[in-house]
């Protein structure tokens, strides 16, 4: 059976680009259609990559659970994936390290990624933040993950875990394969600021999956808008025009057809957006809500989360083990 691998930092409570852009693919691997393709799906929280730039200790403490609740509330199963923290299960690190001799400095120095981080953090230019796409690229291929179920904005990673496979391969005669994105109609959700995507570390630019109905209002009002009527701009308009932005949301909620009426307005007799982001936050609450209350549930009862992230840990660690192993051989260590 083929092997997936997804994780999301431990920076927050998720959000609903974290939700249209991993977990809904997550959960589309993990329940396929009946006759589709089965999969043997491995699902983390990064918390080591959480250290890539500043954090708060005792944040980073609370964040790890939350998302392992947030992801059990979201539908993940423990009896069908391997729900487990990335530190716990160190041998991610070690094979980062043995991984880190197969491919350049400069490499990594090139990475738009890279670039990102070290300017909006310009004294925190870490070893680690220049390691992560390693350290992501051990994540998969220990478990010879070739399915990654993440955002448009992590391709460049997986380009980088693509060339250390390859390398790998070649040199030491491993069998790694090369892993591919799974997308979804998700995976690039704008920013509420309208600028870039949604994001945990931009305030005001993220929905969390725990915001109440009213919460949720508050927010999609401060959706930036225009006149309610012109000329559609051109190419991806979600990408720098406040209709594109509001349409966007429009699409991922209300449908496409709904997306159309909305622009047909635009072009015509004009878009009430008061009315469109009512209907829109009635919406987005709808789908969360069934998450909000599942979520409840395992907060009155944390030995069973316990369980899930004890008894996730062990099953990953026996995978990764095997995987492990027969890089040291090969690589002349064992």
């Amino acid at each position: 059976m083929k092997r997936v691998l997804s994780g999301i930092r431990a920076t927050g409570r998720l959000h609903l680009g974290n939700y249209l852009g991993a977990v809904k693919g997550m959960l589309e691997l993990q329940d396929p259609p009946a006759g589709g393709q089965e999969y043997e799906t491995f699902y983390m929280v990064a918390d080591v990559h959480t250290i890539t730039t500043p954090y708060n200790i005792e944040e980073l403490r609370k964040n790890r659970r939350e998302v392992i609740i947030d992801y059990l509330a979201a539908g993940l199963d423990p009896k069908k994936s391997i729900i487990f923290q990335q530190s716990e299960v160190p041998e991610h690190l070690e094979l980062a390290f043995y991984f880190s001799s197969v491919i350049t400095i400069a490499r990594m120095q090139h990475l738009p990624t890279f670039k990102e981080k070290v300017t909006q953090h310009p004294d925190n230019a870490t070893m680690a933040l220049l390691n992560y796409p390693v350290l992501m690229a051990s994540d998969i291929l220990i478990y010879k993950a070739g399915l990654v179920p993440v955002g448009i904005d992590q391709e460049p990673h997986l380009e980088v875990a693509r060339v250390i496979a390859n390398n790998m391969n070649s040199k030491f005669g491993t069998d790694f394969p090369e892993p591919i994105r799974f997308a979804t109609k998700g995976e690039y959700v704008p920013s509420l600021t309208g600028e870039g995507k949604m994001s945990k570390t931009v305030e005001g630019s993220y929905i969390n999956l725990t915001d109440d109905l009213e919460t949720i209002k508050s927010k999609v009002a401060k959706l930036p808008t225009d006149s309610g009527k012109g000329v559609m701009p051109e190419g991806k308009p979600e990408r720098g025009s406040a209709i594109g932005t509001v349409l966007s949301f429009v699409e991922l909620f209300l449908g496409k057809s709904k997306a159309e009426q909305y622009k047909k307005m635009y072009t015509g007799e004009g878009i009430r957006y008061g009315d469109l982001k009512q209907e829109l936050s009635n919406s987005i609450y709808e789908e969360l809500k069934p998450l909000q209350e599942k979520r409840k549930e395992l907060e009155n009862n944390p030995e069973y989360v316990d369980k899930v992230i004890k008894e996730g840990a062990e099953k990953a660690r026996m995978a990764a083990q095997e995987t492990l192993k027969e890089v040291r051989e090969k690589m002349g260590l064992s």
